[in-house]
C-alpha cells in the first residue's frame, strides 16, 4: 500500500479545514497573527540595524590600547566623515595583549593602510562608536581581513583616568568643588557668563606666567644636566680635582696674604657705590630727556616716506619744467644779446633823465590847485551825451561845433590858442604855460628858477594867444573854439 502525495495530504487537510466547524476561523487567525508578526519583527529589525548574514560586506580588524564602553553586536556604529558605514561586530585580544575590534561595513568605502581609527563616547554614558580617517595613497587599500596596528588607532581617555592623576588633596577639593556648585550654580543663567569671561580674561592673564615657569622649568633641566655632566667629568678626572683643589688653596692663601689691601679696597666700596648711584640717576635723566627725541624722530621717520615721495613728484615736475623751458631759454639767448647795445644806450641815458625828472616837482605842485575845478568840469559836462537827465528822459541833440562853423563871440580870435614851443630854455615848460597860476594866485616858479614876471591877466580875444589851448582839428592858429584857460603873458 502507497502512502498518500503532498499534493493528496494537502487536499485532505483542507477539505478538513472546510468541513470542520470552527477550523477555518481559528486557521485564519493564526495566519494573520503569523503576517502581523513577520511585520512588526522586520521593523524592529530595520530599526536595530539588523545585518542579514547573506550581506557582502567588509570586515576588517583594529587594536586599540584599550576598548571601555564597547559591546559588540548591539548596534555600535562604524562612522566615515559622520555617516553610518557599519557596526562593530566582535571583539577580542590579540597577541599583545590589547583588544582587537572586529568592525563590518558596506562594500563601496575604500579604506588604506594609512587610516586613523579613533574610538569616540557618544554621551557621558559611554556609548562608544568609531570614527574613521579612511587616508590615501600611496599607501595601499586594505583587504577582508586586515587587522589595523595601534599606532593607527585612538582610545577614550575616561575621567576615571583623569583623577587618578591627582593627589588626595586634590580629589578632596575636586570633590567639595563638585558638592558646592551645587549652590554656585543657583543662579548661573545671569552670573556664570560674567565669571567665565572673567576666567578667560586671568586664563589670558596667566599665559605669561605659565610660559616663564615652562622655560624655567627648561631651564632647570638644563641645569641638572650640566651639573651631572659636570660631577661625571670631575668623577672621573682625579688629577684635574687635585689641580682645582691646589689652584684654589694657593688662591685663598693669597687673599690671607694680602688682607690689609682687600680692606682698604672694601673701605672706598662705599664711596664707588654712591658714584655709581649718581652715575645711574644721571644716564636715567638723560634717558628720559632721550625718549621724547626718540618719538620725535620715529614720527619724523613715518612721515620723511612721505616727503621722499612728494620730493619725487616736484622733482619730476621740475624736470618738466626744465625741458619746457630750454626752447624758452634758446629763444632767450639770442634776445639778450639784442638787448645788449639797448642796455649800454639806456645806462648812458640814465643820468639826462635824473636831471629831468628832479624837475618835476613845480609841475605837480602847479597842477595840484586845479584839480578840484576839472573835476567838477567833468561832472557837469559827462551828461552831454545823454538822452535823459534828473528828471526822466528828453528829446535832445548833438550837434558838432569847431572853430570854423562857430562864429566870434568874444573877439577876433574867441578859441583855445595853440601853446607855444617848450620854453625850458626860456625858464619855462608848456605845461606851466598852460598852468601859470601856482598855489595862492601867485605865478609858478620857472623851471630854471629865474623870477617870474608879474603882470595882469589878459582878457579873452586879445592878440596875444600865447595862453590858450589849440582848437581842436585846427593848426597854430585858430579862431574857433568855445573854452579858453586863463593866462599870463610870460
Amino acid at each position: 500500500m502507497t502512502s498518500p502525495s503532498r499534493r493528496e495530504r494537502a487536499a485532505h487537510a483542507f477539505e478538513r479545514v472546510k468541513t470542520e466547524p470552527g477550523l477555518a476561523r481559528n486557521t485564519i487567525v493564526m495566519f494573520a497573527l503569523i503576517a502581523i508578526a513577520a511585520v512588526v519583527g522586520g521593523i524592529i529589525l530595520a530599526n536595530q540595524r539588523f545585518v542579514a548574514p547573506w550581506d557582502n560586506r567588509q570586515v576588517f580588524y583594529a587594536s586599540f590600547a584599550a576598548t571601555p564602553g564597547i559591546s559588540p553586536g548591539n548596534g555600535q556604529e562604524v562612522r566615515i566623515a559622520g555617516v553610518n558605514v557599519g557596526d562593530i561586530v566582535g571583539a577580542d585580544i590579540d597577541d599583545t595583549g590589547h583588544a582587537r575590534l572586529e568592525m563590518s561595513i558596506e562594500r563601496g568605502h575604500h579604506l588604506y593602510e594609512n587610516a586613523k581609527l579613533v574610538l569616540r563616547p557618544k554621551s557621558p554614558l559611554n556609548e562608544m562608536y568609531v570614527t574613521i580617517a579612511p587616508g590615501g595613497p600611496p599607501s595601499k587599500e586594505i583587504a577582508d581581513g586586515y587587522t589595523y596596528p595601534e599606532s593607527n588607532t585612538v582610545r577614550p581617555v575616561q575621567v576615571d583616568e583623569v583623577l587618578d592623576h591627582l593627589d588626595d588633596n586634590a580629589q578632596a577639593s575636586l570633590t567639595s568643588l563638585l558638592a558646592e556648585s551645587d549652590v554656585a550654580l543657583t543662579n548661573a543663567k545671569s552670573d556664570l557668563p560674567g565669571g567665565l569671561d572673567a576666567t578667560r580674561i586671568v586664563g589670558n592673564d596667566l599665559k605669561p606666567v605659565a610660559q616663564q615657569l615652562a622655560l624655567r622649568k627648561e631651564k632647570i633641566r638644563t641645569l641638572i644636566t650640566a651639573l651631572g655632566q659636570i660631577s661625571n667629568a670631575v668623577g672621573g678626572d682625579d688629577k684635574r680635582l687635585a689641580t682645582l683643589a691646589t689652584g684654589l688653596q694657593t688662591t685663598l692663601h693669597s687673599f690671607g696674604t694680602h688682607e690689609p689691601q682687600f680692606d682698604q679696597t672694601l673701605s672706598e666700596l662705599p664711596g664707588l657705590v654712591h658714584n655709581l648711584k649718581r652715575s645711574t640717576h644721571a644716564v636715567q635723566e638723560l634717558s628720559d630727556q632721550l625718549d621724547p627725541t626718540l618719538h620725535d624722530l620715529q614720527d619724523a621717520s613715518d612721515e620723511f616716506p612721505d616727503a621722499l615721495h612728494k620730493l619725487r613728484n616736484t622733482g619730476d615736475k621740475l624736470d618738466d619744467v626744465v625741458d619746457s623751458a630750454k626752447p624758452f631759454l634758446r629763444a632767450l639767448r639770442h634776445v639778450v644779446k639784442d638787448l645788449r647795445p639797448f642796455s649800454d644806450d639806456a645806462r648812458n641815458a640814465l643820468p639826462e633823465l635824473r636831471a629831468s625828472t628832479r624837475h618835476l616837482d613845480p609841475v605837480t605842485n602847479a597842477l595840484l590847485p586845479y584839480l578840484p575845478d576839472v573835476a567838477a568840469f567833468t561832472i557837469q559836462t559827462r551828461s552831454i551825451v545823454s538822452t535823459e537827465d534828473a528828471n526822466g528822459g528828453i528829446l535832445r541833440g548833438n550837434a558838432p561845433v569847431d572853430a570854423q562853423i562857430v562864429p566870434p563871440v568874444l573877439g577876433v580870435n574867441n578859441g583855445l590858442r595853440p601853446l607855444p614851443a617848450p620854453g625850458v630854455d626860456e625858464g619855462t615848460t608848456t605845461l606851466q604855460k598852460l598852468v601859470p597860476t601856482g598855489p595862492g594866485g601867485q605865478p609858478a616858479p620857472r623851471q630854471d628858477g629865474s623870477s617870474v614876471d608879474t603882470k595882469p591877466d589878459k582878457t579873452p580875444g586879445e592878440d596875444d594867444n600865447s595862453g590858450l589851448l589849440p582848437a581842436p582839428g585846427g593848426g597854430g592858429s585858430s579862431s574857433g573854439g568855445l573854452f579858453s584857460l586863463p593866462g599870463k603873458k610870460n
